[in-house]
């Protein structure tokens, strides 16, 4: 019930009414703590060598803190391994961002036996890069488009969007990079005296937004949004909708975790077309494969 998104209080009712039991929240808490030790192990537990992509997404909850409700990020690093699978890494509950945040998470993929990350694709998070680079100096970075585009667009009446989308598709749909360096000068051109953030925006993190572009089709559709993180996580706010306000980080977790294992227990197949992207990859990634039992 706790995993499914009840609260202790409804679980306290259910239980009352179903079976005739008395059962406080504070008991049904204590039950749950149970699961706590489980948690941390699961944080802990050894990953495979090789990770061909890694998702990296946020989701923000409440939690009460010394005697105030404060918002927490819980980060989700979802992995996507050589054999098409994709599997939840860790949940990490952090304040803020941060060059030594990501740093102590990239630490914690290694010493679980994380030798290599050939792709990892995130939301523009703050001291990402750096961290990644520090661990794991040879991963691409993708900045994920779909976000790119709700970011640099989020300030621009609707009607204005739909006018300049097909002036930005001509970027991050081209073929090649080239092709969209001359899409993006060409928008900057149409439309930069109007809107000037969203070339700004483009042009200035082009570097990371620009990754894509060097694989073919197949392997570009891996790496170029964190949709599969994302969808991850709109699966977990169907489940906590109910608590909008946790009492510890703790709590919080432990209810994270339920919900990711009844969720994750239907992933069992690999990624759609994966025969063709791992070919690629092999291509791509030949130096770091060789002699990888993978």
């Amino acid at each position: 019930m706790y995993a499914k998104g009840m609260t202790t209080s409804d679980i306290e009712s259910h239980m009352k009414g179903l079976y005739g039991m008395d059962i406080s929240g504070s008991t049904v808490s204590r039950i749950t703590d149970k699961i706590l030790p489980i948690v941390r192990e699961w944080q802990g537990r050894p990953l495979e060598e090789v990770y061909a992509a890694v998702f990296m997404d946020a989701i923000h909850y409440h939690v009460r803190s010394g005697g105030r409700i404060v918002k927490r990020a819980v980060y989700i690093a979802l992995g996507m391994d050589m054999n098409g699978k994709k599997d939840v890494l860790g949940m990490y509950v952090g304040e803020n961002e941060s060059t030594k945040f990501w740093l102590s998470i990239r630490n914690g993929l290694k010493n679980r036996g994380v030798e290599d990350i050939l792709a990892a694709c995130v939301d523009g998070l703050s001291g990402f890069p750096q961290a990644i680079g520090a661990v794991y100096p040879q991963t691409e970075i993708q900045q994920c488009i779909i976000h790119q585009i709700r970011n640099s667009t989020k300030f621009v009446p609707y009607k204005g969007i739909k006018k300049r989308m097909p002036g930005l598709k001509r970027v991050y749909a081209a073929s090649a990079e080239e092709g969209a360096q001359n899409g993006l000068e060409r928008f900057r051109d149409k439309w930069d005296a109007k809107y000037p953030k969203i070339y700004k925006s483009w042009h200035g993190n082009w570097a990371t937004l620009s990754t894509y572009f060097k694989y073919l089709e197949a392997a570009r559709r891996l790496i170029y949004t964190t949709n599969a993180a994302e969808g991850f996580n709109r699966q977990l706010r169907k489940v906590t909708k109910s608590k909008t306000v946790s009492p510890t980080d703790d709590s919080l977790l432990k209810m994270l975790y339920l919900a990711m294992m009844d969720i994750t227990k239907k992933w069992t197949g690999h990624r759609q077309g994966w025969g063709q992207i791992h070919s690629q990859l092999e291509i791509y990634f030949e130096e770091r494969l060789t002699g990888r039992n993978l």
